[in-house]
């Protein structure tokens, strides 16, 4: 049954920091396209992981659902009642569904990099890259080995500072069928080409990689939004290669988060697109 008779609906995203979240302003240009302005609210909440059993201990009926941001996707999974599939393969939720007093824990950001990478043209299920490098081994990391399997790639090396510290990064992926290698960020350039090169780094630890990576052709996922271009995505659109941005993961993930918080499949993906980059363009 849908969320969406009800009246006085809440949802929010939690993290910590969060200040910075471009979830409310997707979530309410949703509600607002979609006649729910007024109803149902979205708000940012600063939350840490020691603080997140006792928020959720305090949600009344009105809660619909809650986005999670770090450091909150992986103990999401042991305060939920239930878990999908995918949440439990990739080993972390960043979304809280709440509904009849229980908490169902999902993962949308699977499902926004496979729609990313499928809206650029640079990847299609059954039309998959294949071959991946993926820089970085944390959550978004693991989300985007699981999404590269889901589209069909066979193969992916994952490059990391450390490691041993990436055994469990790399389990998700071969979770899902994918055959994943490790190695150090150092080696970047001795599996380059790949087809496709999805970093995961933060700030500017990508910047080193811009030449190789721009040199070998590949197409380039950085899920960096802000502050765009990164360095490394300016240098891969210098020599000509594709070139796909952080935002439209981050807005086909809250997409699918605003369809399971609502229980309505009517969700106003351009709507949310505009409202979103304007956002970027302000704060630009």
């Amino acid at each position: 049954m849908s969320d969406t008779g009800r009246t006085g609906r809440r949802a929010a995203v939690l993290g910590s920091p969060i200040a910075h979240s471009l979830s409310p302003v997707l979530h309410r240009a949703a509600y607002a396209a979609m006649g729910l302005d007024g109803a149902w609210t979205y708000e940012a909440v600063e939350c840490g992981e020691p603080e997140l059993a006792g928020f959720l201990g305090g949600l009344g009926p009105e809660w619909a659902g809650l986005s999670l941001t770090m450091p909150l996707k992986r103990v999401a999974l042991d305060l939920a009642d239930s878990v999908s599939d995918l949440a439990a393969g990739v080993g972390g939720a960043n979304t809280l569904v709440l509904r009849d007093g229980r908490r169902h824990a999902d993962n949308t950001d699977v499902h926004g990099i496979v729609a990313a990478l499928t809206e650029a043209g640079v990847a299609a299920p059954g039309a998959a890259p294949a071959s991946a490098l993926v820089l970085g081994g944390g959550a978004t990391a693991a989300s985007a080995l699981a999404a590269l399997a889901r589209l069909g790639t066979a193969e992916a090396v994952l490059a990391v500072r450390t490691p041993g510290r990436a055994a469990g990064t790399a389990a998700v992926g071969e979770r899902f069928g994918l055959a994943v290698e490790v190695v150090t960020l150092d080696r970047v350039g001795d599996h380059l080409p790949a087809e496709l090169v999805v970093s995961t780094l933060p700030g500017r630890a990508a910047d080193a990689f811009a030449a190789p990576v721009a040199a070998s052709g590949a197409a380039l996922f950085d899920v960096v939004y802000a502050p765009w271009p990164t360095v490394l995505a300016a240098a891969v659109e210098r020599a000509g290669g594709t070139v796909v941005g952080g935002f439209p993961m981050l807005l086909h993930q809250a997409v699918r988060q605003v369809a399971l918080m609502t229980g309505r499949d009517d969700v106003p993906v351009e709507a949310m697109r505009a409202a979103g980059e304007a956002e970027l363009a302000r704060r630009g």
